[in-house]
């Protein structure tokens, strides 16, 4: 197995070294205390606590995908299948997030999910799920900044975005240069906003329902007409039950990119102070944080707005396409559209503020597998990985390429590159975490002695990874049903990436799954 590592790191001219010994069977669990002693390999510092790991998740999840994106698929799909396709993503990601938090309180590594699929499960495996992983965060990072000017255009078009690109770019990546608590600070204030907003925006959501403004009481009134599901456009006409499920199951992409970030917990495990214990605590209330937020929003979108509301299917990138704007604008209460509009802004600046942090650790995570260049592992005096921030901040210029002609095209590719990486990377982390029960199983280590155990396993393990795999190669299943070349490759490009990449590092390195006795579950980053 050593081989196979260092051949797979002779790429990037970097070694990924394996146990000093080999495990053998009914080892015994190492001190849990030890993690605490170990210096972090990668150069990072251990100075994040729980707060700070939920507000970077939040921060990076919640976004264009619930402020802008949920309008769309309400408009599409109807307020029931919107509700069961936010509920139905949230119990996968569940499944994600224990398993990822059993890792990760056992082994706490920086970026996770590489060193995870590398040493649980095979080295290929892991350098193909980390650069899909990275290059999903890097370029939300250039989608965002987009998104930033295009937002602050609802005030004045006639300001360039281009302006707004550059500034926000600047910004975003002096203070990720800044050590990571300062970051993680920010961070807080910036998701916190989020937070309020849409805690305010749920109890105005049951005012209006109630009968403040102008549509008076409504109930379930639209529930009922035009109705609770919207069948297909396509086949509605030939059998409507089919066309309505359709709609629904086109919405479940539209809840995995909503829900992306969540996972992002586990990104920061290795800059955390006391991981054993605050992991856990992190991931729990993150997700049921998260899990709240949104279920609460989606379902009051669905109470206040009918489906065929025209601006629900606006194109457009401001407030005036957001469905929580439609709700006020239909109750008759002038003002709040601005206002959403600067917390909209607030939303994507926030993310694209973790998604620069994200991308780097990442990077430092693939340096440090040997999957790529060792000097993204270089740190500053404040544990800064200078490079990677660097590199990750870079893609951000992306974003310039949609003021040129052309551009558009590019960026509907960047965005399902983005929709549907995570997909993949969620079911590979439940992967990893079926590998990681098998190996401590064949070393005799009970899964009662870990510091936190997930509930309801293998089962949980094994539906988060059925379903992620299939609405990831579902989610253009709309082609099929009318074929169109250039939206097939467009829907499937993270899937056409992660198999080159998956299928030219077994070819390179002829590495196979690593075998039980070999599985590396030190606690030290190698």
């Amino acid at each position: 197995m050593p081989e196979l590592n260092e051949k797979v790191a002779s790429l990037f001219g970097s070694k990924t070294t394996s146990a000093e010994a080999p495990a053998v069977p009914n080892e015994a669990a190492p001190n849990p205390d030890d993690v605490e002693a170990l210096s972090s390999h990668t150069g990072l510092e251990r100075t994040l606590t729980s707060r700070h790991l939920q507000f970077i998740a939040i921060g990076g999840t919640v976004g264009t995908g619930l402020f802008l994106g949920t309008g769309g698929a309400l408009g599409s799909a109807g307020p029931a299948a919107l509700l069961i396709a936010f509920a139905f993503v949230g119990a996968v990601v569940y499944s994600v997030m224990i398993s990822l938090s059993e890792m990760a309180t056992y082994v706490p590594v920086a970026g996770a999910f590489t060193t995870y699929a590398t040493r649980f499960v095979d080295p290929s495996l892991g350098l193909a799920m980390g650069w899909v992983y990275w290059l999903s965060w890097a370029l939300t990072f250039a989608l965002e900044l987009n998104a930033a000017g295009l937002i602050i255009q609802y005030w004045n078009k006639s300001l360039s975005v281009a302006i707004f690109i550059a500034v926000f770019w600047v910004i975003f990546t002096v203070i990720n240069f800044l050590p990571a608590k300062i970051f993680a600070e920010i961070e807080m204030y910036l998701a916190s906003i989020k937070v309020v907003t849409i805690v305010g925006f749920v109890i105005l959501s049951i005012c209006i329902n109630a009968g403040v403004g102008d549509q008076g009481y409504l109930g379930f009134k639209y529930w009922h007409s035009p109705g609770a599901f919207k069948p297909d456009d396509i086949i509605v006409d030939s059998k409507p039950a089919l066309g309505k499920f359709v709609s629904f199951w086109s919405v479940l992409v539209t809840a995995g990119f909503s829900f992306q970030g969540t996972e992002l917990v586990g990104i920061a495990a290795g800059e955390t102070l006391n991981p054993r214990k605050t992991i856990p605590s992190a991931i729990r209330w993150t997700f049921w944080g998260i899990f709240t937020l949104f279920i609460s929003t989606v379902f009051f979108l669905g109470l206040n707005i009918p489906y065929d509301e025209p601006q629900l299917m606006s194109n457009a990138k401001d407030a005036s396409a957001s469905p929580l704007v439609v709700v006020v604008r239909l109750a008759g209460i002038p003002v709040l559209p601005d206002i959403i509009n600067a917390v909209l802004l607030t939303a994507v600046l926030s993310a694209a503020n973790s998604n620069v942090y994200s991308s780097s650790r990442i990077l430092v995570s693939l340096a440090d597998g040997g999957h790529a260049p060792k000097f993204f592992k270089r740190s500053n005096k404040w544990g800064i990985p200078y490079y990677a921030v660097g590199v990750c901040s870079a893609v951000g210029l992306l974003a310039f390429m949609n003021l040129g002609a052309g551009g558009a095209v590019v960026f509907d590719w960047f965005l399902a590159i983005v929709t549907v990486a995570g997909l993949i990377c969620w079911a590979l982390t439940n992967i990893a975490h079926l590998r990681f029960m098998e190996a401590l199983k064949y070393k005799g280590i009970s899964r009662d002695d870990l510091p936190y155990k997930a509930p309801f396993q293998p089962y949980f393990s094994w539906f988060g990874l059925f379903f992620s795999s299939l609405i990831a190669l579902t989610s253009g299943f709309q082609v099929f049903i009318k074929w169109e070349t250039s939206a097939f490759f467009t829907n499937y490009i993270s899937i056409i990436i992660f198999v080159v990449l998956y299928g030219g590092a077994k070819l390179w390195t002829r590495s196979k799954v690593v075998p039980l006795e070999e599985v590396d579950l030190s606690h030290n980053e190698k």
